[in-house]
């Protein structure tokens, strides 16, 4: 293997996109080899909407070239006497496999793509429909019928709401440690955690029993890297911070200081902090970080200090200050500036809103803290508004000299899952 350096980036979501997209506008004489691996047949990940959009629009066609798409890793081993690692990969529509050496591996496929989905007894045995939320795609496929809703966290809120908005009979809300403890509007209830189930019959832990059509599992997702060799493998559950990663990105364990993970933690920037990692990833291996590389044991006693800090978060205030301290911590690093903690300051009151009426929130309206224009205003409300298409959303812009009681922004500053 050449002294240049090959990197190998596992996915082309948002994370690896951003990965690659860094590399090649590196300003060295010398840029690295970068060789993407996709399983799809195109990019975007888990945000490739085509079933709704027809296409994922964030992407660079002057990038594809990088790709290989429909080809799927199979193992990732590192090498310590070389001190690279040694990829098999398999070309999906060919049938072919083939073996490369990389000399840095990026693992960015995203914390989405395993749902996790509890067992309940009596739950193989259910007469009506069970669907993950990771499957979730058009409320009105529950149109009618009586939803229950296993979670408690943000994609049950927004199910919930979903699919009552589109025309639910009602919606139950099941939790395990707390209740979410909206104002709810007629027809959601939320209910201590489900027990078990009997045909159509849901059972709860305070005793009571109600009648179900449909199952949606708001659960969650679990990390799953089964091409990565045991001692490459993250085994911490989806956090704020993951154990064992520097920067919450360069695994500590093994690889040699050669092994990055990106877009692990639990989100409420998303974009934003795919961008900052990508940036602090690309400039780490390509070695133009002032400061870095630090001492195994500095590196060690960074991320040590932010789990520490992890463990004492209490809800989703200090998350999102803990968050935007990360994401701060990261792009000063690079010279990058993407305002974290002014975003933090939308977060904050997005989750007063909530708090202050579920059905409103997403009325709200919000400034660009870069180029401080406003969201415009539409004239309808979230709560009255069926059609989520462009077309619809362009013809529900509110005129800016409006007076209208509608005139409100149906936009939250950024989705979290």
């Amino acid at each position: 293997m050449s002294d240049r350096k090959r990197v190998c980036i596992i996915g082309a979501g948002p994370c690896g996109m951003a990965a690659l997209r860094n590399f090649s506008q590196s300003a060295l004489d010398v840029r690295p080899e970068v060789v993407c691996y996709e399983k799809q047949n195109t990019w975007g990940g888990l945000w490739n909407f085509t079933w709704l959009t027809g296409r994922w629009t964030n992407g660079d066609d002057d990038l594809r070239k990088y790709i290989k798409f429909n080809t799927v890793v199979r193992n990732v081993v590192y090498n310590d006497a070389s001190q690279n690692f040694t990829v098999v990969s398999t070309d999906l529509k060919a049938g072919v496999s083939s073996t490369e050496v990389f000399s840095h591996v990026i693992v960015a496929v995203g914390i989405f793509n395993v749902p996790n989905k509890p067992h309940f007894d009596g739950i193989d045995t259910f007469e009506g429909r069970i669907m993950h939320s990771h499957d979730f795609r058009d409320a009105k496929e529950f149109k009618g019928q009586r939803v229950l809703v296993v979670g408690a966290s943000y994609s049950a809120e927004d199910l919930a709401m979903q699919c009552l908005k589109f025309g639910a009979k009602s919606a139950i809300c099941t939790w395990r440690t707390k209740p979410m403890g909206f104002k709810w509007p007629k027809g959601i209830e939320e209910r201590p955690l489900l027990l078990r189930l009997d045909s159509n019959t849901a059972y709860f832990k305070d005793g009571s029993s109600a009648k179900v059509d449909a199952i949606l599992l708001c659960t969650g997702y679990r990390y799953a890297f089964p091409f990565l060799e045991d001692r490459l493998r993250l085994q911490s559950g989806l956090t704020m911070y993951p154990d064992d990663l520097y920067k919450a990105t360069l695994w500590l364990r093994s690889g040699g200081g050669r092994l990055f993970y990106m877009g692990l933690q639990d989100q409420y920037f998303s974009y934003t902090m795919f961008e900052t990692e990508a940036i602090w990833t690309c400039r780490y291996i390509m070695g133009t970080i002032p400061g870095e590389p630090k001492s195994q044991a500095e590196m060690r006693a960074d991320a040590e200090n932010w789990v520490a800090r992890r463990k004492e978060l209490k809800g989703p205030h200090d998350d999102i200050d803990f968050q935007a301290d990360f994401i701060a911590d990261l792009s000063a690093a690079v010279g990058y500036k993407p305002e974290a903690k002014k975003v933090a300051d939308m977060f904050h009151k997005w989750e007063h809103d909530k708090d202050a009426d579920i059905v409103s929130y997403r009325d709200q309206s919000f400034q660009s803290v870069f180029t401080g224009t406003v969201a415009p205003t539409l004239k309808s409300t979230w709560w009255r508004a069926f059609d989520d298409s462009k077309e619809a959303f362009v013809k529900n812009i509110q005129p800016p000299d409006s007076k209208s009681r509608y005139a409100t922004q149906s936009c939250p500053p950024m989705e979290r899952h």
